[in-house]
């Protein structure tokens, strides 16, 4: 059972705080997006485009319960996972943190990343609908919010621990 499992919109900081969060606590980090792509052999955005969404999603939802199953470190889930209800059922017996981000902030984050299918067009009207349709589901999964518009990497990690109850844990 993972320690700690983040969620959130594209350009939270999932990765990245994930990442430092487990240095910091002295654990392993894993993303299930990348767990997907080492099993699939391709990346997230050509598994969209060559085979959709839904298959996509198909494939999310394995590799979600296997990491959630079998993962004692702190877990970053893709940000759309949270779409089925079957994970939103799984995550409620875990700690999960939902870091929030805003329009502005996560377009100045991403820029012009091409690799988030969901993303593609106008960056800015896709995250706002993005934000807007999955806000709700990123809630009710969540055990703790950070915001981390205005906060650095090390603050955000910071904010988690904190949330979390887990400040004494880290190294």
């Amino acid at each position: 059972m993972p320690l700690l499992v983040l969620v959130g919109p594209p350009a939270a900081g999932k990765t990245t705080v994930g990442t430092r969060l487990a240095e910091r606590l002295g654990v392993a980090f894993r993303d299930t997006d990348s767990d997907i792509v080492a099993r699939d052999g391709r990346a997230v955005a050509d598994i969209f485009v060559e085979d959709g969404e839904p298959a996509f999603r198909a494939m999310e939802r394995v590799a979600v319960a296997e990491a959630l199953a079998g993962h004692d470190g702190v877990l970053g889930l893709g940000g759309g996972s949270i779409l089925a209800a079957e994970t939103r059922l799984l995550l409620t017996a875990h700690r999960v943190v939902f870091l929030s981000v805003g329009v502005t902030a996560a377009v100045r984050r991403i820029g012009m990343n091409r690799d988030r299918p969901l993303l593609l067009g106008n960056p800015r009207a896709q995250l706002r609908a993005l934000l807007d349709a999955r806000l709700p589901l990123y809630r009710e999964v969540a055990t703790a919010v950070v915001e981390t518009d205005d906060l650095t990497r090390d603050e955000v990690v910071d904010a988690v621990l904190a949330a979390v109850d887990l400040v004494g844990d880290a190294h």
